[in-house]
């Protein structure tokens, strides 16, 4: 049975935005050689995409729209994958309505059974929420 991580925000920034070269390049180094010398297996949570997201426009003056599409290309690359799979990927791609942390919000929620519970009415669109 293959070992399987879970990575924090500082590797998955690390892996968006490239800098500082020299933590990219290691953390590039390290994730392959678990993944495809070792076979383990490597997922990042909603919680770490999401402050990932927030992070790399912040700090690095990222526009929402290519903060997604580096989240993307960045958990179809092999090295790391979405802990909660296809769903964050229609979240990454959903466009209009609510924003990317309130999808992922809703999601988690969703995998524990819960019905999310907003007073957002884009939230409260989405098929699991609900507006009180």
């Amino acid at each position: 049975m293959p070992q399987v991580f879970g990575i924090d925000t500082s590797i998955l920034v690390r892996l968006l935005t490239g800098d500082p070269e020299d933590a990219f390049s290691h953390c590039v180094r390290r994730l392959t050689a678990l993944v495809e010398e070792q076979g383990a297996e490597v997922f990042a949570s909603n919680q770490v995409i999401g402050e990932a997201y927030i992070a790399v426009q912040h700090h690095y003056g990222v526009t929402k729209a290519d903060a997604r599409t580096a989240l993307t290309d960045a958990l179809r690359s092999g090295l790391v994958a979405p802990l909660n799979g296809g769903s964050v990927f229609a979240a990454l791609e959903a466009t209009g309505g609510c924003g990317l942390l309130d999808r992922l919000i809703a999601d988690d929620y969703h995998r524990a059974g819960l019905v999310t519970l907003t007073v957002d009415r884009k939230m409260a669109a989405l098929g699991n929420a609900q507006k009180i």
